[in-house]
């Protein structure tokens, strides 16, 4: 039976906690996200760690134009990240740009924890984040990102190096990709 390339990558995503690499990730910038999204989609995606050149759209959602997707991407790493709020707010940036073709939540999750973990000691426990809360807060961030910010910070663990804590919440991040959602992933 042949693998999926979300099986595949879900793979990845299990040994990105086990792996050198993990800590070799620029935390915070557009190569850290690139580093990550390289590393779950390398041999799946030919377009694996690289930036869009071409408009999408999800539902009645476009994402940001490729045009102008480069100098988005600037500004975006130059937010700063030193409270919850200020980390928050750039992580619905960009979700809002999303820089790659495919696996842009996929990415962009491990790579918020990656910012928690350095600036806060904290990252979330994806597994007390429910799917539809989730994907509905995030449907209305690029308007007000409140219900985003509390939902997260309900789920914020001190478990930051807790193999476990990481393992389900690639699960859940899996989840919220599942055929029949409309999150833009």
């Amino acid at each position: 039976m042949k693998e999926t390339i979300d099986e595949l990558s879900k793979k990845k995503a299990y040994a990105l906690f086990d792996s050198a690499v993990i800590n070799t990730i620029e935390v915070g910038t557009l190569k850290g996200l690139c580093q990550i999204h390289k590393y779950l989609f390398d041999g799946l995606f030919n377009f694996a760690g690289l930036i869009r050149d071409k408009n999408i759209s999800k539902g009645n959602f476009r994402f940001a134009s490729a045009l102008y997707l480069t100098e988005s991407l600037q500004k975006i790493e130059l937010m700063p990240e030193n409270t919850f709020e200020q980390i928050i707010a750039k992580y619905v940036e960009m979700n809002i740009a999303h820089p790659f073709m495919e696996g842009n939540g996929r990415s962009a999750r491990i790579w918020l924890d990656l910012i928690l973990k350095k600036n806060l000691k904290k990252c979330i426990d994806w597994s007390q984040v429910g799917k539809r809360a989730y994907l509905s807060a995030m449907e209305r961030s690029p308007v007000n990102d409140l219900e985003i910010r509390e939902l997260l910070h309900l789920a914020l663990t001190d478990k930051i190096n807790d193999r476990d804590v990481y393992l389900k919440g690639v699960d859940q991040s899996y989840y919220y990709e599942e055929e029949g959602n409309d999150n833009g992933d």
